[in-house]
């Protein structure tokens, strides 16, 4: 499907709906006194003839007005013909017979419930996402999408319609950014980019993603942002369990490396202000004291060696 904007501008009859006001509210209801007062009795059938035509004409003017506001846009269709998208603002008058679908092109806010899905390895992930969005090709939008049955009427198009496409397309497409990357780090490659910490990139990524799929509809994306991730219930307390033990792990890396530093150092310092002189067996046991003294989670307990 080619992605070639349909929309075109309507170059047909357009009037200033103020001086259109004159012209049926003042000059037509003249014109209906005149034809009554001037026909008489003689010509009857001329003056009602005349005023049941300019009683239609004045239906017609009443009928031919609308309003447009910045940022609205009305898809004009003549008898089930596109005769163009208009865009102007302010207060017109055009061709009652004109059909005038209504659209806003202001900027939508939508909110995408967390939905749950498999990330790269296979794992339970619960991801969510904020979208802003808005209708780029007026045409697309109004004849592309069946919004017959959600309560669109021959002047306004149904926002549950666009807001459905919307939403599901998003979901598909949310799915499918979430299948290229794993959650975090466990279990890839350290330099892989994953949903934890990909950030503007999985944004972009699921943004022009989006994008794809809603320009079949006229509709653009105009930020994409994931709002809500997080482990699947099944599995988020062993994932807890994991990440606790990892902290553990790393905490207790940094407590041996600063363990080993500070032995290293007592060692020397002894060494070189003379202290003492201890021979191989009695660092060995002054490091392992110290170690333990440095390591152990509980306060160290002072034993006092009575020399017995």
């Amino acid at each position: 499907m080619t992605d070639s904007n349909k929309e075109f501008e309507y170059n047909g009859l357009l009037i200033n709906g103020f001086a259109m006001i004159f012209f049926t509210f003042i000059l037509i209801p003249l014109l209906i006194i005149g034809c009554v007062v001037a026909g008489g009795e003689e010509n009857l059938w001329l003056s009602a003839g005349g005023s049941i035509v300019l009683g239609i004409l004045f239906i017609m003017g009443c009928v031919g007005y609308f309003t447009q506001e910045p940022n609205e846009a009305r898809v004009m269709i003549f008898f089930g013909k596109y005769r163009g998208t208009c865009r102007r603002v302010g207060y017109f008058w055009t061709n009652p017979f004109l059909t005038r679908r209504k659209l806003s092109l202001r900027l939508r806010n939508m909110d995408i419930e967390p939905i749950k899905v498999n990330d790269k390895i296979g794992n339970p992930v619960l991801i969510g996402m904020v979208l802003v969005w808005r209708i780029k090709d007026t045409y697309r939008a109004v004849f592309d999408i069946d919004s017959s049955s959600l309560g669109a009427t021959g002047t306004a198009i149904s926002n549950a319609a666009l807001e459905r496409f919307v939403r599901i397309q998003s979901d598909a497409a949310l799915r499918e950014v979430t299948g290229h990357y794993a959650y975090d780090q466990t279990g890839v490659d350290e330099s892989e980019l994953t949903l934890r910490d990909g950030g503007e990139e999985i944004n972009e990524l699921l943004e022009r993603k989006i994008n794809d799929r809603l320009s079949m509809a006229g509709m653009e994306v105009v930020e994409a942002r994931l709002n809500y991730l997080a482990y699947a219930p099944e599995i988020a307390a062993v994932m807890l369990r994991r990440q606790q033990a990892s902290a553990i792990i790393s905490a207790r890396e940094k407590i041996v490396e600063g363990a080993v530093t500070m032995v290293d150092m007592a060692l020397k310092r002894l060494e070189k202000d003379n202290i003492v002189e201890l021979d191989n067996e009695r660092k060995a046991t002054m490091i392992g004291n110290l170690l333990v003294v440095l390591c152990s989670d509980e306060p160290a307990q002072a034993i006092v060696n009575a020399g017995q």
